[in-house]
């Protein structure tokens, strides 16, 4: 449950840098006469005028900007994260195999779209706008379209789930396009790590409310498609639920057609809002947001290979131990939200509240991710991670055994802090692992796209099998595509993804952060080692 730009670090050195310097797409330049300085003065390296210091504070407008730009993303990613599954299934009407390999080969798609999204950033030339910025606002219109074809059910039935596997996996990697430069820019903002946690703190809280928007526009205008008013009266008391002596009589009570005629309009509807955003936040972070290379970076740094960064990568202890603990976390979260709707919609009676409940757990999630950037400065990053994501365990297996509304509004509250922690740590903690690789690696550039888009290529790919698998596993099930009651089995198996599967993944992800190596100790003796060599 991602604005702004991302550019490689470029070599520079610790000489006067006046603000025009630092004027959107241009480069600090350095005279031979400041090459002379430096070689011959160490009091040159070390001292840094004061308006260099200003230039490298984030203003809060910056730092607004920045987080709008990713709010896009979020929107959009927290519709289809809440209602793809039960759109495909239910609206678009494939079955539950195709809707499995639609959402598995569609993020597995996405996933392998980073790396190389990746590569040709790190071999992208800068330009008047910087290096960046022309890959968020060149594929920005085309995310738009994409997006809305993956939410129009066409007149053929046939040829269905090519559609929806085509236009998820064009999506897929136009997204990659926009997110995998916006997400590096943190290293690039600032060379304080203050500055660059506290503009993730304002990235991360425009994120959940991007999410909080986007589960709200989407399930405030499609609701109407997911409850009992337009199934027939007949046989549909709760002892149904869940107790059904036969598939007969559940099969009986499909949706009409007029029916569906309004659920694929109202679907229609929200992909149209939800792409209207998407321009405007690109406008205002193109218009807020300067590409800026690190006027700190030692003059020796030299840019590497893709191939040579990505074996340095996946050596590095650090970034493997918090990519495989937030794999897991993420998958668990991600498994909750792809199947909450068609819990609450088949597993519990809550069809008519569940576009409420998603909404309490993305408020409950926006306003406590200022706490936990308060919090993770107090106590550290790593404690933060513990006390933040054990929260949502217990209280998912409550409602799966206490189905009651009350329970169901509890239980959002207190899961909404363990989504706003699984969302902002990561995002945290990364540009700690990119300053620990470069202490390691001092004589090297260029890599920090390569971390991000590994990350977010295993993290993907995971979500993909577990999407994959979750729909498989209905598949199995007996799930009844268009019915408006499903068999015990399918019951059982959504209580399971939702309670006891997410409870497995997350303790996995916890235990492996056990051994996670970079403590605040750590932290703090590789950020002053940084500042000697800058």
């Amino acid at each position: 449950m991602d604005a702004g730009t991302a550019v490689e670090s470029s070599a520079a050195v610790s000489v006067p840098v006046t603000p025009g310097a630092m004027a959107k797409g241009e480069k600090a330049r350095v005279t031979s006469g400041d090459k002379l300085m430096m070689k011959h003065s160490e009091a040159a390296f070390t001292k840094v005028p004061p308006q260099t210091h200003l230039d490298q504070k984030l203003t809060v407008c910056s730092k607004l900007c920045f987080a709008i730009g990713g709010a896009p993303n979020q929107v959009a990613g927290s519709a289809t994260a809440f209602f793809l599954q039960i759109y495909l299934l239910d609206i678009a009407q494939i079955n539950p195999f195709q809707a499995s390999m639609v959402l598995f080969v569609g993020k597995a798609w996405g996933a392998v779209t980073d790396p190389i999204v990746g590569f040709f950033i790190t071999k992208s030339k800068w330009t008047k706008i910087g290096r960046l910025m022309p890959w968020m606002v060149g594929c920005t219109p085309f995310v738009v379209v994409s997006y809305f074809y993956l939410w129009f059910v066409p007149p053929f039935t046939n040829g269905r789930f090519i559609w929806y596997l085509g236009f998820y996996c064009l999506y897929q990697t136009l997204i990659t396009c926009f997110h995998v430069p916006y997400s590096a820019l943190t290293m690039f903002l600032s060379t304080d790590q203050r500055e660059r946690d506290s503009a993730t703190a304002y990235r991360m809280t425009v994120e959940v409310l991007g999410t909080l928007v986007g589960a709200a526009i989407q399930g405030q205008i499609v609701a109407s498609a997911h409850t009992l008013k337009h199934c027939p009266h007949r046989n549909l008391t709760t002892g149904h639920l869940g107790n059904s002596s036969g598939t007969e009589i559940i099969r009986s009570l499909a949706l009409s057609q007029d029916f569906l005629s309004h659920a694929k309009e109202v679907y229609m509807i929200a992909a149209g809002v939800i792409g209207g955003l998407f321009l405007v936040c690109t406008v205002v972070m193109f218009l807020g947001v300067r590409e800026r290379d690190d006027p700190y970076a030692p003059k020796t740094d030299k840019a590497i290979p893709f191939h040579k960064g990505f074996i340095l990568v996946m050596k590095h202890g650090s970034y493997l131990t918090l990519t495989a603990a937030f794999l897991f976390i993420s998958v668990a979260i991600q498994m909750i939200q792809s199947n909450f709707v068609l819990f609450c919609t088949y597993a519990v009676e809550l069809r008519d509240h569940f576009q409420n409940i998603v909404l309490t757990i993305l408020m409950s999630a926006a306003v406590s991710i200022p706490f936990w950037q308060w919090f993770l400065e107090k106590f550290g990053k790593k404690t933060a991670a513990f006390c933040g994501i054990t929260w949502i365990m217990p209280f998912t297996v409550m409602l799966v055994f206490i189905p009651n509304l009350i329970v169901a509004y509890v239980v959002a509250v207190s899961s909404g802090l363990s989504v706003a922690a699984s969302l902002l740590l990561p995002w945290s903690m990364l540009p700690d692992v990119v300053d620990d690789f470069r202490l390691a690696n001092r004589n090297s550039k260029g890599h920090e796209a390569i971390f991000y888009s590994l990350y977010a290529f295993f993290t993907k790919f995971a979500a993909g099998i577990s999407l994959g698998v979750s729909t498989l596993c209905l598949q199995f099930a007996g799930y009844d595509t268009g019915a408006c009651r499903q068999p015990p089995p399918v019951v059982y198996t959504l209580k399971l993804l939702i309670g006891a599967a997410p409870v497995v993944c997350i303790t996995t992800g916890l235990l492996i952060l056990v051994v996670y190596p970079i403590s605040e100790d750590v932290r703090l003796r590789n950020k002053f080692a940084l500042e000697e060599l800058r």
